[in-house]
């Protein structure tokens, strides 16, 4: 996938804003990267909505790839469960597909800190609909 076609369509979105970066992207598995700094809640840590952030970013584009050029994916619902905190460096999340069936399509995401530590598991399901 040209990652700069993505990112120039979401400049100003919500994922720019956060640093996301995308490493690998297709339809069964987008992995992605983001920065601690500047995504942290008062004591420091990585936000708990931060990590919820990238795992419907990564999930949503891998379901939006799953749908094709003429559909489009939207969450539906999301979890996550927090295991352990982040303070520094990067976490990178990799969504993998689940299901993808013509209507639905769902993700499960890990993220993890530098040392390949588990800092979140979320899952995540889009529905897909025609433009």
């Amino acid at each position: 996938m040209d990652f700069s076609l993505y990112g120039a369509a979401h400049e100003g979105t919500l994922a720019d804003r956060m640093g996301i970066e995308f490493v690998e992207a297709g339809p069964e598995r987008v992995v992605g990267r983001m920065p601690v700094e500047g995504n942290t809640q008062p004591y420091g840590l990585l936000h708990g909505g931060a990590s919820a952030a990238l795992a419907e970013t990564l999930g949503s584009v891998a379901a939006a790839i799953h749908a094709g050029p003429d559909r489009i994916a939207v969450g539906i619902e999301i979890n996550a469960t927090h295991h352990r905190p982040a303070t520094s460096g990067y976490v990178t999340g990799v969504a993998t597909r689940l299901h993808g069936g013509r209507t639905l399509a769902t993700y499960a995401i890990e993220i993890t800190d530098e040392a390949g530590k588990l800092i979140c598991t979320s899952r995540l399901t889009c529905m897909l609909r025609d433009r």
